[in-house]
Formats: C-alpha cells, structure tokens, sequence
C-alpha cells in the first residue's frame, strides 16, 4: 500500500498518457447574432455570422410566419412542417470569416440561421441559432398598395417604374436601398420621391428594347419611419418591348413616329392654340400612360369649371394620356381642316380618325413622345415627366444620392436600421 501511495504521488507530477489529455474539439468557432433564444428582435436588425479559425462556407435562413402554423390541442403552437425560405443574401468580407444579411427579416417571425465554416484542415463546425423577431402593430405596418407596371406587362423604352405606398415613408433612404431593379442589359438609374408615398425608378437614359426586367422589393422588415415597418416582399417582372420614340416641333403640325430607329408614319396634327396657359401644349420628355377607346374629356377635371372660360367637355375616340394636366393624343374629326396646318386645340394633339387609331393601338405605356416649339415646360411631376429631370438632378435628388446598377449587384447602401 505504501508503495501505491507513493507511485500516486509521483504522477502528479508527470505529463498524463495521451489518452488522459483533454482533446479540444475540432474545427472552427462560429458566432451568429442575433444570439439564439432573442425575442422581439427588431426586423431591421442585420443577421451576422462571424468565424475563428475559419471560413464562412453556408448561411442559410429560414423564417416562420407563426400565423401558418398549427396548433397542438393543448394550445401550443407547432411549427409549420415547411419554414418559409426567403432569399435573405447576405456579403462576406474579403477574409470570408464575417458574413452580414444584405436585406431585414420578416416581422412576427421565428427565424432559424444555420452557418457553416470550415478551416483549413477540412473540418466543419455547423451552428443554430433560433430566435423570433417583433411583429407589427395595427396602423403600423408598410404596404404596397399599387405599381406601374404590373407583372406580365410588355411596357416602352421610357417606362418608369412607380411604387405607391399606403403610409408616408420618412426613412427614405433605407426604403430605397431595399427596392433593387435587375434588367438584361446593364443600366444605371436611381429613384426619386413624388410624394413621401410614391417612390419612381427611371435608368439614367431609356431602356434598352427587347429585355425583361425584375424588380424585387425587399420591404419585409424596413423601417419606413418610426415603429413603421414592411410586411412583405414582393417582385414584378416586366417586359421592355420595341423602341418607339415620336416627335413633335409644335409649330411644324405633325408628329414624327419612329419605331426602333426608323421613321414609320409622319402624322399630321393641331396642338394648343396657345392664346392661354391652359391651352398651350408642354414642351418636355412626355410618356404615354394610359389609353381609351373612347373617352369624356372634361375641363372641370383640370380646374376649369363649368361656366368658366375655357371650359369643355367633349366626347373622344382612340385617346391616349401623355400628362396630368389633360393632355391626350384623340381623334378630332371636327378639327380636320386644321389638321397639319394650323394649331387650334385646347392643348391636345388632335388627329384623323385613321392616325389617332393607329397610335392608340401601337402604343404601350412608357413610350416616348419628345415636344419642343412651346413656352410652356412640362413639368417634371406632370404625369410621368419624369425626364425633365437631368440626370444629375434625378440623381442628386435620390435619398441615397447613389446610383443603383441594373446588374444584380445589390443597391448602393444599408437597408438595417443600425450605422454598420
């Protein structure tokens, strides 16, 4: 026994047998933020995943309207058996050990993120984190309540594209950067404000013909002011179809058509008489917007009542909008002997039957009608005169001040509601 005891006391001395050590576990450290089990997490607030040791190699995030799920009969709520993945991108540094989402959660979500890394001896450390984010309250939440144009639609080379909101956005900037615009052919363009309701892409010259173009809204979770946040994304996909551009030199009474660079139908017209404002037809970069087969065109609508001078109201064929202030492009049978010779209209582009047909049938919303000849300046908010801007205007009155690439490529600045 004294033997033993004395052979105890010597080990403790010594080095213990390699199968005594403590193995540390392999593979590197990885960290995910929010930190698992969080509740009421601001959707804003940017998911991070960070490695020791490693290179971040998956994030993958899947987010969980618990209003999809079902309920135990204890009252318990069980999770859906399919989470809902939402694209949630995110960047790697140059080091690829800190990964950052590049858009904001969903509220009133659980959220499961689930990051790999792996360093250089081939070993993987996968980590879990679960937690669930602040839903909105009633009055509170952000959503699209329209925009031009709709999926499906085949639109012209100056088409805009115009998002109308249902609450006033203050945080313009983080509102922007969650809305990106992605074409077939690589543009440059930015958005402006029309009103704290309705935010307008335009690319920096008019689209390429002959592409599709995607815009995705990331604006689940942006906070578009105070408390104010998105419910959900959406994207509208859109087609850019044939070039056409038509001009106008008011004082020479016709209108140039040219499609995809090649003049087809010189149409002979009578403008704004011009003896008033209100009848003297704007000069600018117009847009077609909307068209009718026949139409009741009512200078009450404008501001010129009934009993005032100037008033009209007339019944139209084959009209087609090119700004808010009541100007159209319609058939005007009882103006023929002005037609191509003598501007007397009430600041519309009248036609034949036959012309004023054959435009409203070819054209698409967001062609291109270029007038010169007047005084009076189409005014940038008229309509969707939105090319009287200068670009360096359009693009100095951008919230973000940036211009967004039409490539893919992300939007130009942070959509979290945090300085990063």
């Amino acid at each position: 026994m004294a033997v033993l005891v004395l052979l105890t006391a010597c080990s403790t001395d010594e080095e213990p047998e390699p199968d005594e050590q403590v193995i540390e576990e392999a593979g590197p450290e990885v960290t995910i933020t929010p930190e698992p089990g969080a509740t009421e997490v601001a959707p804003n607030t940017p998911v991070r995943v960070a490695a020791e040791g490693g290179t971040i190699t998956d994030v993958r995030i899947d987010q969980v309207d618990p209003s999809a799920a079902g309920e135990t009969g204890d009252g318990a709520v069980e999770a859906a058996e399919e989470p809902t993945v939402h694209d949630v991108t995110g960047t790697l540094n140059e080091a690829e050990n800190a990964w950052m989402a590049d858009w904001n959660l969903h509220p009133g979500s659980a959220i499961t993120v689930t990051a790999t890394a792996t360093d250089d001896e081939g070993e993987e450390t996968e980590v879990v984190s679960e937690f669930t984010t602040q839903d909105t309250t009633e009055g509170q939440s952000l959503e699209l309540v329209s925009n031009f144009p709709t999926s499906g639609q085949t639109v012209g080379v100056g088409m805009p594209v115009i998002i109308n909101f249902d609450l006033p956005v203050t945080n313009k900037e983080q509102v922007e950067n969650s809305m990106e615009v992605i074409s077939e052919e690589e543009a440059q363009g930015a958005w402006n404000w029309v009103s704290d309701q309705m935010a307008v892409f335009r690319p920096e010259e008019y689209w390429e013909p002959y592409q599709e173009i995607a815009v995705d809204l990331h604006l689940a979770g942006v906070e578009a002011s105070d408390g104010v946040f998105g419910v959900s994304d959406h994207r509208i996909e859109f087609e850019v179809g044939r070039e056409m551009i038509s001009t106008m030199h008011v004082p020479d009474h016709e209108m140039e058509v040219s499609v995809d660079g090649e003049n087809v139908r010189t149409i002979p017209v009578s403008n704004g008489a011009a003896d008033e404002r209100f009848n003297t037809t704007t000069s600018g970069v117009h847009l077609t917007m909307e068209k009718y087969e026949s139409l009741v065109m009512d200078s009450a609508t404008v501001g010129i009542e009934e009993g005032e001078p100037g008033h009209y109201r007339l019944d139209v064929d084959w009209a087609v909008r090119t700004s808010n202030s009541g100007e159209f492009s319609h058939a005007a049978p009882w103006n023929s002997g002005n037609l191509g010779s003598a501007n007397t209209s009430n600041g519309c582009t009248n036609m034949t039957v036959e012309d004023a047909r054959w435009f409203h049938d070819e054209s698409l919303m967001g062609d291109v009608l270029e007038t010169t000849g007047t005084d009076r300046e189409l005014e940038w908010d008229n309509g969707w005169g939105f090319y009287q801007r200068s670009w360096e205007e359009w693009l100095e009155q951008s919230a973000t001040g940036e211009p967004q690439n039409t490539d893919g490529s992300g939007t130009p600045g942070d959509v979290h509601g945090e300085e990063l």
